[in-house]
């Protein structure tokens, strides 16, 4: 069954779901929430975003069936471009979505799909009041689009802290999911810093809330009446509300909200690294008492990493003072640091505790990154791995001095790593690996029946595994 990640995107849908039947509560149980209060006084300050892109009628017709006779082709053509017929007179794509009130003066925040890519935004207050809007400026990365509208001493909400919600604590919701205004759900705290696919620098909070599209942008509040979070997202199966929905917390709002207002856009930290979780298995071959720390994998030329002499291996336990506990940590501490600031870095490096001071900079556009290379890097039955020689092609395509390349793997080897034939080996204990004499040398220094790590290329991926050495 495919489950995906839905931005709840505004778009009128029909759908069909489970029913809920809610366990009968005693209205007079004194432990069950009143939303009323909290309702009432902050449903004025929450906004409907409409949001319109003009685009030419653009006919395809040809491009994707040339073989369609050519008298059904004016047909097509009408059908799919307009009521005229006309495939190059502009048309509108309506879109909506939910924001709210941040200053008495008109400053409005949204997500960022809901606006994205719009040439005319209207927003539609509570008293059905409707104002033209402006961008701002936005933020793909976080989700989130500050809007300005021209209009004095409107209602406001108040922007609280996520840091202190506890799980199982009550959140309420206020949109307008499928068109329907102002619509008020609740639930309770699910999770919190939960890291989503290609979400690398929100620690989203995890909610029961009832989300659904429409409530894209719109404000998650505790029992104070303090927004907690943005909600923008839904874990789900049929496109609809499943049970799981997640928020963008207060924190990422506030630092957003601040550099969107002064800048238009938001700056981010930048280390320059791939990194990867330490297993078991890989915390005993790198000499940790428990899996913690995030280890360097891949180091970007040029970057602020590569600048301070960070090394493939490395494993990073602390930055800027701040435990890193697991690899999902380590993104979320440098994109929250202030650009061109040092900062100090606990290291594990061939089992031995080193500290760096890295001058963090600022993080570039995908594009950028994903042209960066990796930092250079200085047929015979070893340990159960069959392996050979790689050629000089292989080492220009993975941009690395030496290596070898595993051709067959023993059952039981197979049977206790992760290893996989066409394997490209580069380091063993952190140490290069130029060729298979080099590779046999170094594994027979190597401690009998003990744990090594291996620092291999895969589908031009690199990533850290540990074997067991068998002589």
């Amino acid at each position: 069954m495919n489950i995906s990640f839905i931005k709840s995107y505004a778009i009128f849908a029909i759908i069909v779901g489970t029913i809920f039947v809610a366990p009968k509560l005693s209205h007079s149980n004194p432990s069950y929430p009143n939303f009323t209060e909290v309702v009432e006084k902050n449903i004025p300050a929450v906004v409907i975003v409409h949001a319109k892109k003009k685009i030419l009628g653009n006919n395809n017709i040809n491009q994707n069936m040339p073989n369609l006779p050519e008298e059904l082709k004016p047909f097509l053509d009408k059908f799919f471009d307009g009521e005229n017929g006309n495939p190059s007179e502009p048309r509108k794509a309506p879109s909506f979505g939910s924001g709210f009130i941040l200053t008495k003066d008109g400053y409005i925040m949204t997500n960022n799909h809901v606006i994205a890519n719009s040439d005319e935004i209207t927003i539609t207050m509570s008293d059905q009041t409707e104002l033209s809007a402006k961008l701002v400026g936005s933020d793909k990365r976080s989700d989130l689009a500050l809007l300005k509208v021209d209009a004095d001493d409107l209602p406001t909400v108040n922007i609280g802290t996520s840091e202190n919600l506890k799980l199982g604590e009550w959140v309420l919701a206020i949109g307008s999911p499928f068109g329907f205004d102002h619509t008020v759900t609740a639930g309770i705290v699910s999770g919190k810093k939960r890291n989503l696919p290609n979400e690398s620098y929100v620690p989203y909070i995890q909610t029961d809330v009832a989300i659904n599209p429409g409530n894209s942008g719109g404000p998650l509040f505790n029992l104070n009446g303090d927004v907690v979070g943005v909600n923008a997202q839904i874990y789900t199966r049929s496109g609809g509300f499943m049970g799981v929905s997640f928020a963008i917390p207060a924190e990422t709002l506030s630092n957003v909200y601040k550099q969107l207002k002064k800048d238009g856009k938001v700056k981010r930290g930048w280390l320059g690294v791939y990194i990867q979780e330490v297993d078991k298995d890989l915390a005993i071959s790198f000499g940790l008492d428990k899996p913690k720390g995030a280890v360097v994998a891949k180091i970007l030329d040029k970057s602020p990493a590569q600048k301070s002499g960070l090394m493939q291996g490395d494993i990073i336990l602390s930055f800027d003072n701040k435990d890193v506990n697991k690899s999902k940590d380590l993104p979320l501490l440098v994109g929250s640091t202030e650009v061109n600031r040092s900062v100090r870095v606990k290291i594990l490096r061939n089992k031995s505790i080193i500290y760096k001071n890295i001058t963090i900079e600022e993080l570039p556009e995908d594009n950028q990154i994903a042209s960066m290379r990796e930092k250079p890097v200085d047929n015979k039955t070893i340990s159960g791995l069959t392996v050979s020689d790689i050629n000089e092609n292989t080492k220009k395509s993975l941009n690395i001095y030496g290596g070898i390349k595993v051709d067959e793997i023993s059952s039981e080897q197979l049977n206790q790593s992760k290893i996989q034939v066409n394997d490209i080996i580069t380091h063993i204990n952190n140490k290069p690996i130029f060729n298979v004499k080099d590779f046999s040398k170094k594994i027979q220094k190597i401690k009998d029946n003990s744990v090594a790590n291996l620092l291999v290329y895969r589908n031009s991926t690199p990533v850290y595994l540990a074997i067991k050495i068998s002589k």
